[in-house]
């Protein structure tokens, strides 16, 4: 029996359920289960959630694999692809190994404005059985606090 994957939160800020996103996309758990956390205004660096690979990265998303084959994906916003990157700095190469913690975006969230946009950041363990991450308790977590375990 393999050791869970503990991801850790890759932002400071208010944990939300996934099921409370104004995306569907999300809040219905397509791309796997998870939990989103509203960032603190002002800006800063997001963090990988998990020691491991990173598969994908982009300015307002990435992916990183653990050893174990446990992807997480980290979403920075809704809609925020539109974009084009503007407001993000990527600080993560793809392909390289990372610790959890390492920084991988600095952005501002206070600087998403538009339609359809919001900031919210999502973590989001991929391939993974709808509903095997529960609603996160009320409250705030810190980046590196414990945010869900996988497996």
């Amino acid at each position: 029996m393999r050791t869970p994957t503990q991801v850790l939160a890759p932002c400071s800020g208010r944990v939300l359920a996934l099921a409370d996103l104004p995306d569907p996309v999300f809040a219905s758990e397509m791309v796997g289960p998870g939990i989103a956390v509203a960032p603190e205004p002002g800006e800063g660096t997001v963090v990988s959630p998990i020691g491991g690979k990173v598969v994908k990265v982009h300015p307002h998303a990435f992916v990183v694999l653990g050893s174990d084959g446990v992807g997480i994906l980290v979403h920075l916003g809704i809609n925020t692809v539109r974009l084009e990157g503007k407001g993000f700095e990527v600080l993560a190469t793809q392909g390289s190994t990372v610790d959890a913690g390492a920084p991988m975006v600095r952005w501002d969230p206070s600087t998403i404005d538009g339609p359809d946009l919001s900031t919210e950041v999502i973590v989001v363990a991929m391939d993974q059985p709808k509903g095997s991450v529960p609603a996160p308790a009320p409250g705030t977590v810190a980046a590196g606090d414990l945010l869900f375990t996988v497996g």
